[in-house]
């Protein structure tokens, strides 16, 4: 490990988390830029290693990738001012934009802008299904697991208990290329007791509580895995339909302001802190959603080469991931109901999803489109 300037990596990554607009892969790819190709800090093999080593463990993707960063250019110092650098600018400005919807939120313009913000979003949500779709959902197999893990969810099953279902058959996957029959008959077994399991999992409403926010937000930093558009699945299970702290129409308003703001879309959990705890409230959601990402990196960094050759970690990994397809495809769709309610909507979501696959639009352009659109359509 080279000598480190931290003022140099500080203000690398506090300038990566003001102008990292697109989602993970558009953040990643101007991280690979900057310390690849200008910097050359690491080999394009080394920074391919990085991507796979986020890719094992739950947590924010591009965050944990900056993360990773720091602590090969800097050790544990650079570990946490390489992410605490990217994330804060980020939360920022999600924390000022909530304090203004907190204030403006109810008047009539605001809804204006976010009847024609709403089905853009959609179609990031659906563009992002899409492509994972296209790397992950590729065997009949996947296919039938995601669509079962989709079923589910909309039938109201715990996220948690069919992620775990998830990896488990991943990990059965594995068994039954060791073991045959025996193999297939245990993984019936164990995929009939967790249905068993999961149909028992209580869905009750809870007062709101700044140490129920904050465990809330903590554990869905440690257990998220798949693309950041999964957290919404995570976010609309239990804020808004288990423990109704949150209007699906609140739900879209943070999902929006996470999207087209820079960094993370984790800072969602900011936005929603403060609408439900006051800037206290941002603080704590923030910290605690993004916690775990910083030790999950410090305990993976030694396990990188190990990992990489484990063939049971990549089944459980595969297993997650399609677990996390089918709760994306169960809230996107669930989402939609509320939000493409009419022609108008269903024409602005149609007509953002072709401009970004036709031209590939930056999707901050075509928010701001339909914002201007929905203020034209209910002004008039």
């Amino acid at each position: 490990m080279k000598q480190c300037n931290f003022l140099e990596l500080t203000a690398v990554f506090l300038r990566l988390g003001l102008t990292a607009f697109g989602g993970p892969l558009a953040h990643i790819a101007m991280m690979r830029n900057e310390f690849v190709d200008k910097r050359r800090w690491l080999t394009n093999d080394e920074f391919l290693e990085l991507i796979a080593a986020t890719n094992l463990i739950p947590g924010p993707n591009s965050t944990e990738m900056a993360i990773h960063l720091g602590y090969k250019r800097g050790g544990a110092i650079g570990l946490v001012l390489a992410g605490v650098s990217f994330i804060l600018p980020a939360s920022i400005i999600v924390c000022s934009l909530a304090w203004v919807y907190t204030k403006y939120g109810n008047t009539p313009e605001l809804g204006w802008l976010m009847y024609g913000i709403g089905p853009v979003v959609i179609a990031i949500i659906c563009d992002a299904l899409i492509k994972l779709g296209r790397s992950t959902i590729n065997r009949p197999f996947r296919v039938l697991l995601a669509t079962i893990v989709l079923a589910l969810s909309l039938n109201g099953f715990n996220e948690l208990a069919l992620l775990a279902g998830g990896a488990a058959i991943g990990l059965g996957l594995k068994f039954v290329q060791r073991t045959g029959l025996a193999g297939i008959a245990t993984l019936t077994i164990g995929a009939t007791s967790l249905t068993a399991a999961v149909q028992t999992i209580a869905t009750e409403a809870v007062p709101f509580t700044l140490s129920r926010l904050t465990l809330f937000f903590f554990k869905v930093g440690s257990l998220l895995f798949g693309s950041g558009y999964v957290l919404i699945a995570f976010l609309r299970a239990d804020l808004t339909d288990r423990w109704g702290w949150l209007t699906n129409q609140q739900l879209l308003d943070a999902i929006t302001v996470g999207q087209i703001t820079p960094g993370p879309l984790f800072t969602t959990a900011t936005f929603i802190g403060y609408l439900l705890g006051g800037w206290l409230g941002a603080v704590l959601a923030t910290i605690a959603i993004f916690t775990p990402a910083f030790f999950f990196v410090a305990l993976s960094q030694p396990l990188i080469d190990q990992a990489k050759k484990s063939s049971l970690l990549r089944n459980l990994l595969s297993g997650l991931v399609i677990a996390s397809f089918g709760l994306m495809a169960a809230v996107t769709w669930q989402l939609t109901q509320t939000t493409v309610v009419d022609i108008a909507t269903f024409m602005i979501f149609a007509g953002a999803s072709a401009i970004a696959t036709l031209w590939k639009t930056n999707w901050t352009w075509l928010i701001l489109a339909g914002g201007v659109l929905g203020w034209f359509l209910q002004a008039t």
